[in-house]
Parts: structure tokens; sequence; C-alpha cells
């Protein structure tokens, strides 16, 4: 009878004990899995913004959702980003402006397709050549170059070198250098202007001089065949206006153009220069964690896939290819070798087609789905 009575009574402290041990494994449990998470970013973004952000000048839902989780309550980011794109018609600071309305950010994190050209030193003191539309000698001033002449004042200084436009009448620049901005507005009268100086070496005054080859240098800035705006149907890009000077500059001398560099997505310059940019966030952030991995986020299987990150300082590159721009999810990359021969390569000419290099790592709808799948990838939980 005692036994039992003694029973009885130890039952609800056994309970209770048994109660605090499964509590006190729980609490256990929930601040180990706290303590996996990561509070300091080792990793970084890379966003491209026509088709990931914005269509033209309209913004994607998606994307500010997305911003709102990489920022803290301050407005400052979580991580390091930058924002890479091919456009290059206007200032770094007229773009972030443009993206104020979804996040604000500084110019320090607009990367335009016409960035890497503050490397190029050598050439800022020399009189060059500039193509393209916006305000080019801002651009180009901004850049560094000392004395940048449009193709508007080759026109002036020679008239009779433009004959599609017959109310000009017939006054000398030298350029020692091209640099190809982006897709003008006059097609014909930039590339006439542009075969009449590199046939020349610099000199659109004198007659054409085909042994002068190599030509004078040319450095180019996005290489996009196509770019979406608000239309249904992607437009012609810069690398579209690239391919037309470079087939009659063929066709005219049997040599091909020769570029100096290429600048933009997909091209090495470009990556190495926005991981540069990351590097440089995460410092004057005083993050101690180092960056490990980039991720490109883009809606181009041709300039935002593997190939783009295949030379960045990062241990890991990864690619998060979204449905809101170029990229159609119903086509896919042929995983046949055959197969892809037949495969249209928009990519440049001075660029080899890999299909391995542009198969995504990540598809995912939007950039905010973009955003969830790298903070679980990262296990990142910013406080």
């Amino acid at each position: 009878m005692l036994l039992k009575c003694f029973h009885f009574l130890w039952l609800p402290v056994l309970y209770f004990l048994s109660n605090v041990c499964v509590r006190t494994i729980n609490v256990l449990l929930l601040f180990y899995s706290f303590s996996q998470l990561n509070v300091l970013p080792s990793f970084g973004f890379l966003f491209d913004i026509d088709g990931v952000l914005v269509r033209g000048r309209t913004p994607i839902p998606a994307a500010k959702t997305a911003f709102q989780k990489l920022v803290n309550s301050q407005g400052q980011f979580l991580v390091p980003v930058v924002f890479v794109t091919n456009a290059g018609d206007c200032l770094r600071q007229k773009k972030a402006d443009q993206l104020s309305h979804i996040l604000g950010i500084s110019q320090d994190q607009v990367m335009m397709s016409h960035s890497p050209l503050r490397m190029f030193k050598r050439y800022h003191p020399k009189c060059v050549l500039v193509s393209g539309q916006g305000p080019l000698l801002d651009i180009a001033q901004d850049l560094g170059f000392s004395q940048p002449v449009t193709i508007e004042m080759l026109r002036a200084k020679y008239p009779l070198l433009d004959v599609v436009d017959h109310d000009r009448a017939p006054g000398v620049l030298v350029s020692l250098s091209v640099i190809l901005f982006g897709e003008p507005v006059r097609w014909e009268t930039n590339l006439q202007l542009i075969i009449d100086v590199l046939l020349t070496s610099g000199y659109p005054g004198n007659p054409y001089h085909h042994e002068n080859y190599p030509h004078i240098p040319v450095l180019a800035c996005n290489m996009d065949l196509m770019w979406v705006a608000e239309a249904q149907s992607p437009r012609f890009g810069h690398g579209t206006f690239m391919v037309c000077l470079e087939n009659i500059y063929k066709k005219i001398t049997g040599k091909d153009l020769k570029y100096e560099a290429l600048m933009g997505k997909p091209s090495e310059l470009t990556y190495q220069y926005a991981d540069y940019l990351i590097r440089a966030q995460a410092a004057e952030r005083q993050w101690k964690q180092p960056i490990r991995t980039l991720y490109a986020v883009g809606d181009n299987l041709m300039t935002d896939a593997k190939n783009e990150l295949a030379s960045s300082a990062a241990t890991h590159c990864r690619s998060v290819l979204v449905c809101t721009g170029v990229y159609n999810p119903h086509t896919e990359v042929p995983l046949d070798t055959k197969e892809s021969r037949t495969m249209i390569f928009h990519g440049h000419r001075d660029f080899r087609f890999d299909p391995a290099l542009v198969e995504p790592d990540h598809v995912v709808p939007d950039v905010n789905a973009a955003v969830d799948l790298i903070f679980q990838l990262e296990n990142f939980a910013p406080n």
C-alpha cells in the first residue's frame, strides 16, 4: 500500500521532469539551428536591370518586394549589391535615379557597360571618336577621357563624308581610337564615318588605305544582340550594330575588324570589375566575412549564365535566370553536342559557344523568387 502511494506521489514529479527535458532539448535544438544561420554575408548579388527589375521604364512588380528583403530598417543593404547593366546611354547617377522608385541606391552600386573604361587610362589623354546616344561627351569625360569627339562633331567638320544627308554642304580632326558606347540613332551615318576613320588611320579627310592593318584601336561596350523593353518582342541592341560594322569592314577590306577590348556582359573584364565593386562595398561596411560566392541574377542565357562569371575572384559563381525578360522558359538548351551546332548563337563573334556555359544554375519566375532562393542557399538570416 505504501509503495502504491509512493508511486502515485512521484508520477507528477516524473511528468514535470520529462516536460522540462523536452523543452530543454527543444530550446537547444532551436539555439543550434539559429547558430547555423549566417548573419554576416559571405556572398554578393549582381543584378541585371532590364528584364529583371524593369521592362523599359516600367517596373517589374516583383522587384520592389525583392529589395525590401535586402535592406534593414535604416535602408542599408544587408549584403553587397551591384547593378550590372549593358546599357551605356547615360551616366551612372541617372541610372541610379531611374531605379529610385524601387530602392534608393548610390551610383557606386551601378555598373554600366562602359564602366570598365575607367581602367583604360592610356587612352584617356588621346583623341577618341565616340559612338552611341545620350550625353556622350559627359559620359566620356566622366570616365576620364579628355578629348572625346562625337560623330556629330566629325560630321560637322567633314560635311562631304556624310552624303546620306543631301542637304549638307562642304574645315581637321584626328581620331586615335574608336569607342562604341552603344547603338546610335542614325546607324547609316555612324557606320559610314566609323569606317572612314578606320580605313584612314584616324584621318577621315584622307583617301582609304586598305594596307593600314591592323587598324586603330576599337573598344566596344555592350554586345547584346537584342534587349527587351515594353514591346512584346525583343528590340535590336548594340550587338546588332556591331554585326553591321564588322560585316561592312570585312566586305570592303577582306579582313576581320579587331577589338582592343570588349566590355559589358558576358565579358571577363566586366565581371572582374563587378567583383572589385562587390568587395569594395564589403570592406566599406567592415564586413569581415570574405565574399565566397557571387550570384548573377539575369534574364538572358547568352549573357547572364555561367560564362560571364568564369574569371571572377570569388570561390564560387552561380547564375540565377529569371523568366521576366529575354529568356523563354519553353526554349531549352540542347544537351546533344551535335544538336547544339544547329542552335542559333546570339553572342558576339569573338566569344565561343559552349552549351555548358549557358546552362544556368537555377531558373526562377522572378527576382523576388531569386532573392528567396539565394537566402535559402546561403542559410542567411540578417539581424
